[in-house]
């Protein structure tokens, strides 16, 4: 894996970004997708919480896109939420994996797609990887994102191409994990091995100097914490599974954990119960920011705007 290069950060510090990333195997990644749209037996139920929330924030926000993308859409894109706060908008749900797009298409229920076809309005569905988007300059207004970027190599290259396809004052909205999620997953498989069971979710202060670094102006950022709780380890593992969550770091351990090993995860995980429950913790981080025109000319000289004062 090539190392990528630094960025400044807000405060004039240095950013390591390979501390930063995730090191996820994309490859892996885009199998899991696969599989999951074919064989979930549910829906992500912390996704579409998610998805709620950010909604709330978006009625604050002045803006009336023509045209919308669902960036990493997954097999329940935002489309019909975003329709009803946009009703003119055209619609575009994106995502790596076949597999969802497919199974999104297909049970949509009829009476959106009847409203699509009365108003003139039409969804499409578009496989693609969201660091390199198959679509011209300025073609988006609002590029949507709820939990993709939690599955991004890194997130600066998807940051710069976000940029390049959303409009002089577009926006960009979206959510991802921090790094405290699973963090009691984490500890307890820290106890038996030193593989990483969990990926390495990036600091939404860093969020935030690469949506910079990439083009965007005032960046806003802030987070949430979210605890699930369970009655038991095998109610966290059903849900993790059925929501397609699954450890595809690049060092993660390839074969199967022993059954000591198991068993020893099981009881340090145990002993984290409080008030009867097992705790599940989901640092939840929302950013969006406005896509604004060109600082630098193609000859890489520096674009600075003058405001003329009227004289009387």
């Amino acid at each position: 894996m090539t190392i990528p290069p630094p960025i400044p950060g807000s405060d004039g510090n240095v950013i390591d970004r390979h501390d930063s990333l995730g090191n996820i195997d994309a490859f892996a990644a885009r199998r899991i997708f696969e599989r999951n749209a074919r064989n979930s037996a549910g829906t992500d139920v912390l996704s579409r919480e998610i998805e709620r929330r950010m909604l709330e924030r978006l009625q604050y926000i002045r803006l009336e896109p023509s045209r919308i993308l669902d960036a990493g859409s997954g097999a329940v894109p935002a489309l019909a939420s975003l329709a009803k706060f946009y009703p003119q908008a055209a619609l575009h749900a994106l995502d790596v994996a076949h597999a969802p797009l497919a199974r999104a298409r297909t049970t949509r229920p009829l009476a959106a797609r009847a409203r699509d076809l009365f108003a003139g309005r039409a969804s499409n569905y578009i496989c693609g990887d969201f660091a390199q988007l198959p679509f011209a300059m300025r073609s988006f207004q609002l590029i949507w994102s709820n939990l993709a970027l939690a599955w991004a190599v890194d997130p600066l290259p998807v940051f710069k191409d976000f940029c390049r396809v959303l409009d002089v004052g577009g926006l960009v909205m979206f959510s991802t994990y921090g790094p405290d999620t699973l963090k009691e997953l984490r500890a307890a498989f820290a106890c038996v091995d030193s593989y990483p069971h969990t990926h390495r979710f990036i600091d939404m202060h860093d969020l935030g100097d690469m949506l910079v670094a990439a083009g965007f102006a005032e960046p806003v950022m802030d987070m949430e914490t979210i605890t699930l709780t369970y009655t038991d380890f095998a109610g966290l593992a059903r849900d993790l599974r059925q929501s397609g969550q699954a450890n595809v770091a690049q060092g993660r351990r390839r074969g199967l954990l022993g059954k000591q090993a198991y068993h020893g995860m099981r009881a340090a995980y145990e002993d984290m119960r409080r008030d009867g429950r097992l705790p599940a913790t989901a640092e939840v981080v929302y950013g969006h920011a406005w896509r604004v025109g060109p600082r630098v000319s193609d000859d890489g000289r520096s674009i600075v705007k003058f405001d003329r004062k009227l004289r009387s």
